[in-house]
């Protein structure tokens, strides 16, 4: 049987499996998509269903929806943060793929609702300045997506308060590689408050680097996978 949209639905199921691997989230916790462009320009999404553990995912698993979660192909559930996916897709037409982690230290951020300064050059750059979290509102609801895609703003990712973080990029591999970066500093976020706190990067350089990150971002290839 052929599958449509194999090449993408693929994609996001190697980037799940090593969001697992990676220890990133466990079981079947936390979600992955990627924009597809349909026939008509209309942008759609593959995304990952819901209970399903990633170590047993498949392409045929990944669920083919409209921005609205109206289903187009394939069977199953979508994943419960479905909603949170579109808005960003919605709110970002730059942004290809989402990921959305359950990472111990970016998690331990999130439930402490402190925002990452920009403390590493390397996030500067990638994600576009410190990594700030959303308000609080309950999972997979609307408020959710809408304060998350506010914390996000034009950077390629975000904390979710009491929950978790999201990532974006132009490909589910890119998305994977920015929630990867957000664990890590997360992490040097953490131990460094045992020693005194956080150091910001100067704002010279701060402003430097994000200014590196918006015109890679500005000469980067329009994201979405047509069918």
């Amino acid at each position: 049987m052929t599958i449509r949209w194999h090449q993408q639905r693929q994609a996001v199921v190697d980037a799940a499996r090593r969001m697992l691997a990676d220890g990133l989230t466990i079981g079947a916790s936390g979600n992955v998509s990627a924009r597809l462009i349909a026939p008509d320009g209309s942008s759609l999404m593959a995304i990952t269903p819901s209970q399903i553990p990633y170590d047993r995912l498949c392409p045929a698993d990944i669920l083919a929806t409209d921005m609205d979660i109206e289903p187009i192909d394939g069977e199953g559930i979508p994943s419960s943060e479905a909603l949170l996916h579109a808005a960003i897709y919605r709110r970002r037409p730059d942004v290809g793929a989402v990921m959305h982690t359950h990472s111990t230290y970016a998690t331990i951020a999130a439930v402490a609702g402190a925002a990452i300064p920009p403390i590493i050059d390397e996030m500067v750059i990638a994600i576009g300045g410190a990594i700030r979290v959303s308000g609080y509102e309950p999972p997979a609801s609307d408020a959710l997506a809408a304060n998350v895609c506010e914390a996000l703003g034009d950077r390629n990712a975000a904390l979710i308060r009491n929950h978790g973080a999201v990532g974006v990029g132009a490909t589910p591999q890119d998305a994977l590689a920015i929630c990867a970066l957000v664990e890590r500093v997360a992490q040097v976020f953490v131990f460094a408050s045992f020693l005194g706190g956080a150091n910001p990067l100067p704002d010279a350089v701060v402003d430097a680097e994000i200014a590196l990150f918006k015109m890679r971002r500005q000469s980067a290839p329009a994201s979405g996978l047509s069918d």
